[in-house]
This record gives C-alpha cells, sequence and structure tokens, in this order.
C-alpha cells in the first residue's frame, strides 16, 4: 500500500453500528496491517461486553465515555488514550452529551466486522443475536 490521505472532502461515508457511526479512517487493506476510526455516538450507545483477536486502542477527543475492562470500569475524558490488548474482555458508553474519539486496531478486521452491521444490523433497533452470529464471523465474542 501506498501513501493515504483522508480529508473532510473525500472520507467515506460513517457506518451505523448499533447508535454509533464509525468512519474508517483507515482500513487493514490501505495500511497493509493495522486500521484507524472515528467514532461518534449520542450518550448511552456503545457496544455490550466484548472481545476481539486484535489489539484495540481509544484516543477520547470529546465527551467523557465509560469503559469497562475484564472487571473494572472508568470514565475516559478528552486527552486519555485507552490500549486493549487482543482478547480482553471491554465495553463503553458515551455519556451526557455524547462523544467522540479515535480508535486503532493492531490488524485488519474490524472495518470488515462494522461493514457488516451496517449492511445487516438496524442502527434503532438492533437484533442483538444476529450482532452476535455476524461478530462471531469476524472472531468477536459478546458477553450475554
Amino acid at each position: 500500500p501506498g501513501p493515504l490521505v483522508v480529508s473532510r472532502d473525500n472520507a467515506p461515508r460513517p457506518l451505523e453500528v448499533v447508535g454509533e457511526q464509525i468512519t474508517v479512517l483507515a482500513s487493514g487493506a490501505q495500511t497493509g496491517s493495522y486500521e484507524i476510526f472515528y467514532q461518534a455516538g449520542p450518550a448511552g450507545s456503545g457496544p455490550p461486553p466484548h472481545s476481539h483477536p486484535w489489539d484495540e486502542a481509544f484516543f477520547v477527543i470529546k465527551g467523557n465515555i465509560a469503559f469497562g475492562i475484564d472487571a473494572d470500569s472508568m470514565v475516559a475524558a478528552p486527552g486519555t488514550l485507552v490500549h486493549l490488548p487482543a482478547g480482553t474482555s471491554h465495553w463503553f458508553r458515551f455519556e451526557s452529551g455524547g462523544g467522540e474519539m479515535l480508535s486503532m486496531t493492531s490488524r485488519e478486521g474490524a472495518s470488515h466486522m462494522f461493514t457488516d452491521f451496517d449492511r445487516e444490523i438496524s442502527p434503532t433497533a438492533p437484533d442483538l443475536a444476529k450482532l452476535i452470529s455476524l461478530g462471531a464471523n469476524h472472531g468477536l465474542k459478546v458477553a450475554v
């Protein structure tokens, strides 16, 4: 892969993933390895507890975001970086007023999963069983 420049003018459309908007800024196909996402969500949005086979890091840009990591929980304010090794059980929730963050994964995978969710799962009335099934195709494990 060659150089990649993403601006507001050429960014892909945000994917609708269970109430959250996720923009794929750099896919693994484009970088040859890692992936970068811009994530924005209203208060209360975010995934259920889950794990996956890639490392993931989040950098909070705006708003407060509650994170659950294994049995611990915390609130991340703007400027906070949260890194999670592959296989770590985690969840997050955008708090009052919603929020924005950048996230990065260690390898290709999440971009395909988010694309499947955008295509197959209603953003307003998500079918959790279908989300779990689609996610399993990408190595996602959801705690229910």
